[in-house]
């Protein structure tokens, strides 16, 4: 997991890069041929795919990582484990309790303090674009879903076999918005989207291969390093460095996700 959680960091740097000359669903498509490309050749077999939330989540991540600063489109990213919490109790009968409660609630009081809302902070400078934090939170419920699925699969499948596939449905569902806006990338970002797709691919192994070794909440715990990867890349890349509300708006959500995540690892505890 602290594997993938940097070579996810990776990934996030090259898209922010990349994304300021091609579009996000450009981006998103060549990511899913190259990850076919390294894939194709360790798979024979598979049953069903989390592709369908997963290209969704990619997409919007994808785009707030362009329009957002690097560090705060990774930690609204990162409030995905409540959300799976929300959808395992609806979807797989687990039960959720006050603790899973209250980290809900923190963590949007944490993403409220992160993109300050014009309608609740009147007189906030520096807010964020409320499209690109809603597309964001978008994404993080589509990653819930894809985790839960991936967390059931990685149980009987290998973790090629489901990154495989998930690339699949990438390249399918990206190419009719893809094909309308293609624009023919430099030799920069030719370099610069290949790597997207190697850095993605063996932070997809990884993470897989994490999160059906441990419990959901332990391996996404340390998952958490990646808020720090990209902390570090956008202020030595990009100069963006984070103001005393975002910076308690991220301890809150990595908090209380971090605190959900122990409640679960109780839970199986025998």
């Amino acid at each position: 997991m602290a594997a993938a959680a940097f070579f996810f960091s990776l990934m996030s740097l090259l898209v922010k890069t990349v994304g300021r000359g091609l579009p996000s669903q450009e981006m998103v498509l060549w990511r899913g041929i190259v990850t076919i490309i390294l894939s194709y050749a360790a798979v024979r077999r598979a049953r069903v795919s989390p592709g369908l939330f997963g290209f969704g989540a990619l997409s919007c991540f994808f785009y707030a990582v362009v329009h957002l600063p690097l560090a705060d489109a990774t930690v609204i990213q990162y409030t995905n484990p409540v959300f799976t919490a929300l959808l395992a109790a609806v979807f797989l009968a687990e039960p959720i309790g006050g603790r899973e409660s209250v980290a809900v609630v923190a963590s949007l009081i944490g993403l409220l303090a992160i993109a300050r809302p014009s309608f609740l902070f009147p007189s906030a400078a520096g807010g964020l674009d409320p499209l690109a934090v809603g597309v964001a939170l978008t994404g993080a419920i589509l990653s819930a879903a894809a985790y839960v699925t991936v967390r059931k699969l990685g149980r009987t499948e290998h973790p090629l076999v489901i990154v495989h596939y998930f690339a699949m449905i990438v390249v399918l569902g990206s190419l009719p918005v893809a094909a309308t806006i293609l624009k023919w990338p430099t030799p920069v970002e030719w370099i610069g989207l290949i790597g997207i797709g190697v850095t993605t691919h063996i932070a997809q192994v990884y993470m897989t291969r994490g999160l059906a070794l441990e419990p959901a909440g332990r391996a996404m715990a340390v998952g958490y390093i990646q808020i720090v990867f990209a902390a570090v890349l956008g202020a030595l890349v990009f100069a963006e460095f984070p103001d005393v509300p975002g910076v308690f708006g991220a301890t809150l959500i990595v908090l209380s996700t971090l605190w959900l995540g122990r409640a679960r690892v109780e839970k199986v505890k025998p």
